[in-house]
């Protein structure tokens, strides 16, 4: 067989830069990237295919152990992705505490893996030794260390050219043209997300999310409507504005943004709903999108 293909799960704290490395790296807008933790919530898978080596990136919710049923759900979307994949890469941000890596260290049992410290470009060059150093002690674990960032082009080429080494011989899993396997839908879903993150405030992008209620394509524009659903009324004002100026401004940066994904013209319809205790409750999960049932 001429071909190697594998799954690669990107595993991390919230924020360590996982989808802005994927996106740097697939030189397309694909997962959600926000300065806000705990953005992703969903797995989705990337694809990275060169010459004879296809590699299938699995960006995951940021591991966080908190008590709500939606953080209970992306906990269990990152445990499971680790489980299923051939390969992890662990994303700690240079600045991050050493004792996360121990803990994700707890959780893999004989996974092979890939320990990549982030965002080296906001640390000096003696700061990245010293972080360096202090993983030497932890070298019988992981397979390769790699300081990246995503300003770095070289670094991301040498990570690709590292985990080419560890992929498994295997036909192509997906055609060399596709990006995502995800359906448009979910990858449209996540851009309204993103849009929500970028135009409200503290803790209302956590309270909110989208359901793409259709989506039909014509020949020269797509019509979209959507929901974005909050937990009370309260914020259903909040996200739609006075004379509803925030909820246009949520519109047209996600139209831009979908555009640009899908190459032609949409017409997007937002609408603001409020369901209560949608984030606490199973049923109403599974509604949105969240299937606890693996």
């Amino acid at each position: 067989m001429d071909t190697k293909a594998g799954f690669i799960a990107v595993i991390g704290r919230p924020n360590a830069g996982k989808s802005t490395f994927l996106n740097t790296l697939l030189g397309e807008k694909l997962a959600l990237v926000s300065h806000k933790v705990n953005a992703t919530r969903k797995r989705m898978n990337l694809v990275f295919t060169k010459d004879d080596v296809q590699m299938i990136f699995v960006d995951t919710p940021g591991i966080d152990k908190q008590e709500k049923m939606l953080n209970a759900f992306m906990l269990k979307e990152a445990m499971k992705a680790m489980q299923d994949c051939d390969f992890l890469l662990f994303l700690s941000p240079i600045h991050d505490k050493i004792n996360f890596y121990q803990e994700f260290l707890e959780n893999i049992g004989d996974k092979p893996h890939m320990l990549l410290l982030t965002k080296v470009d906001t640390a000096s060059k003696e700061e990245i030794l010293k972080k360096i150093k202090a993983y030497e002690k932890y070298q019988d674990f992981y397979k390769a260390l790699i300081p990246i960032s995503s300003k770095d082009n070289g670094s991301l080429k040498k990570v690709i050219e590292v985990l080419a080494t560890f992929m498994p011989k295997n036909p192509f899993y997906y055609d060399d043209a596709i990006l995502s396997p995800n359906t448009t839908r979910e990858i449209v879903k996540e851009m309204i997300r993103e849009s929500c993150f970028n135009n409200l405030s503290d803790e209302l992008p956590y309270e909110s999310d989208v359901i793409v209620r259709a989506y039909q394509e014509k020949l020269n524009i797509d019509y979209i409507k959507a929901e974005i659903i909050v937990l009370k009324q309260s914020q259903k004002g909040v996200v739609i504005g006075k004379n509803a100026t925030t909820l246009k401004r949520i519109g047209k940066e996600a139209r831009g943004i979908i555009e640009k994904f899908l190459n032609k013209k949409i017409y997007l319809e937002l609408i603001v709903k409020v369901v209560p205790n949608w984030n606490k409750q199973k049923d109403k999960l599974k509604k949105i999108g969240y299937n606890f049932e693996y």
